[in-house]
């Protein structure tokens, strides 16, 4: 399915062909038999990682006494674990993207044909279904019902490829669609990112943790005069947008005069979790110049000069202060279905790790702001 989607969309040879796997791969013989590899070159296979050296993923090899017979992968080669796993009753198949080493031979070791492009083998049995749907035909039940199939055999069933050009356009799209999401992870801990942008500014500022009090106070005001109009709510993915348009309706009350007035800039944390989201969101108001929020939530706005407005919005995307949050975070029953967390421990327990240099934020918050930027581009 993303397949043939991403094939109308930027091929120019939609002609996908199905035949046996056989025509794409052949079972590698080639063994150890000289030991030109040991046993710090044994190779495993991972479900996340792909192929990996064992002593480095696992730290130590598991390799018998002797390695001669196991098979020998090269980069490129494609390698099929055979045994079930609890992520997947049939194996994994995967393609060595590293350097040259060896596998037990519980693995089987396949050479791609010329046809092929070897990276787009990984790619389309990295569905789980597709790899049960392929595999359940070609397995021999043992007698301990256990989940067997030969090399050879593992070649049998039928897939479905394009042709190795559009393999290859394939396989150079989802490498940098994974690598988008990497960088995107990197949010969820932003100080490899900033040790990265100091080592290529050859600076080295401080980091320095305050507490939220010290660069915040809460924000208060009402809306009596009926100031603003605009019912706003926090979507953890979208930020502070109108409640109109993220329910088709409007939930809250006729009369928001006792609603806070939040203006463009300041933040509010709403204690309500969501999926992903376990504590709850602190978003800042950016699509408005105001607007009116339940007094259910957090309001707060930046009243020191340390801090960059920026580098506090990614600082909260990063859900770093969940650990805070944990332990000021009563047990018991909720409030309106929301976090029990006490207003004034948020404010003097909550902790903010910054740069003590404002230029530093920027860079950092910049950097971000980019990747999301770059991101959001690609999904289109």
């Amino acid at each position: 399915m993303y397949f043939a989607s991403f094939s109308k969309r930027h091929a120019t040879n939609l002609s996908w062909e199905q035949r046996k796997l056989n025509e794409y791969l052949e079972v590698s013989k080639a063994k150890n038999k000289d030991e030109t590899y040991g046993k710090e070159d044994v190779l495993s296979v991972s479900g996340d990682y792909g192929i990996v050296n064992q002593i480095e993923f696992q730290g130590r090899s598991f390799a018998g006494v002797s390695v001669a017979p196991y098979g020998v992968v090269e980069t490129g080669d494609v390698v099929y674990t055979k045994s079930p796993l609890k992520s997947n009753p049939y194996g994994i198949i995967k393609t060595n993207k590293g350097n040259p080493g060896i596998v037990s031979t519980l693995y089987a070791v396949y050479k791609p044909l010329d046809n092929v492009y070897s990276e787009f083998i990984q790619i389309y049995f990295e569905q789980d279904a597709r790899m049960n749907n392929y595999m359940h035909p070609l397995v021999n039940k043992g007698a301990k019902n256990d989940m067997k199939v030969s090399d050879e055999n593992a070649l049998k069933g039928e897939v479905c490829f394009p042709s190795r050009e559009e393999q290859i356009r394939i396989s150079e799209y989802f490498a940098k669609l994974d690598n988008l999401i990497t960088l995107h992870q990197c949010k969820h801990n932003y100080t490899p990112i900033a040790f990265a942008l100091q080592k290529t500014n050859n600076s080295t500022p401080s980091w320095e943790q305050r507490k939220l009090g010290e660069l915040c106070e809460r924000v208060t005001r009402k809306n009596k005069t009926g100031e603003s109009d605009l019912p706003l709510t926090i979507a953890s993915q979208y930020g502070l947008i109108d409640q109109r348009d993220f329910f088709n309706k409007v939930v809250a009350a006729k009369d928001m005069s006792n609603y806070y007035l939040l203006k463009k800039g300041e933040f509010a944390y709403n204690k309500s979790y969501s999926n992903g989201y376990d504590f709850g969101s602190i978003k800042r108001l950016n699509a408005y110049e105001q607007g009116c929020l339940s007094t259910l939530y957090i309001c707060f706005g930046i009243t020191s000069d340390d801090i960059e407005s920026d580098y506090l919005e990614c600082f909260f995307d990063t859900l770093k202060w969940y650990s805070d949050i944990t332990m000021i975070c009563a047990e018991g029953a909720r409030n309106h279905g929301l976090l029990n967390v006490d207003t004034k421990a948020f404010f003097d327990e909550v902790t903010i790790e910054m740069p003590s240099s404002k230029e530093e934020q920027r860079k950092i918050s910049s950097y971000l702001n980019n990747l999301d930027n770059l991101i959001t581009l690609h999904q289109r």
